[in-house]
């Protein structure tokens, strides 16, 4: 009877690392399906009337579009117009805040530009920094839209505020780096940015702050936004 070969050491070593990489790649895919579908707040409802916010998604990235001035709040004040390229941007009724990682939003203005280590290190010991960019038309950014009560509404502007570092004006510290268009720019962040404290799991827990029903865990763009309304067609 002939003798099975052994599987050669390559093989063997090949197997492990693709057991070390696949296992906890699939273990967090499935931890980020679930806790997308888990609710926060599961009571909330949807007010008639208030104050209409959108999520914008690229894809990959969500943010919240909020209006400039709404509920007796206003960003404006955090912000000058001489913080963009393009200060006739400052005008524009619409704000779309973001979370982000230090590393990526510093060195890499498209995909292409990321390096592994600045991608290894963001998903392990990221460093927070915030995106705002000034928008007239929040509908063609978005991929859902939601109305919020005033006090609502309150309460998502402090959350998101809060993860601004603020100078002793009160206002926002920009980052000395470029914007990617005319109409935005970074500013320091507070917090850590990582595989689980993600840009996408920052908007998640402002509204979970702000009282409105979202997903337990949403590392991911597509975990949230197919909670709410499709934007209304222009």
């Amino acid at each position: 009877m002939p003798r099975r070969k052994k599987p050669s050491r390559v093989k063997q070593l090949a197997k492990t690392l693709a057991a070390i990489i696949l296992i906890p790649l699939a273990s967090y895919i499935g931890l980020a399906m679930l806790g997308s579908v888990i609710p926060v707040n599961s009571g909330w409802e949807e007010p008639e009337e208030g104050v209409t916010i959108y999520l914008s998604d690229n894809g990959v990235h969500l943010d919240i579009v909020f209006p400039v001035e709404a509920a007796g709040v206003n960003w404006r004040p955090l912000f000058s117009p001489t913080d963009i390229a393009d200060p006739r941007w400052y005008d524009a009724d619409w704000v779309m805040i973001g979370a982000g990682d230090r590393g990526i939003y510093t060195t890499a203005k498209d995909w292409a530009d990321l390096r592994p280590e600045i991608a290894l290190n963001s998903m392990l010991s990221g460093d927070r920094v915030m995106h705002v960019q000034w928008v007239t038309r929040p509908e063609d950014w978005t991929a859902a839209e939601l109305r919020l009560t005033e006090a609502e509404y309150r309460r998502l502007f402090a959350a998101a505020r809060e993860t601004f570092e603020l100078q002793e004006d009160g206002s926002a510290q920009r980052l000395g780096v470029e914007g990617y268009f005319g109409s935005d720019a970074f500013y320091e962040g507070t917090g850590p940015f990582n595989l689980v404290k993600t840009c996408n799991q920052w908007v998640a827990e402002r509204l979970r702050i702000a009282g409105v029903e979202t997903s337990l865990w949403s590392p991911f763009s597509k975990g949230l936004p197919w909670r709410y309304r499709e934007p209304d067609a222009p």
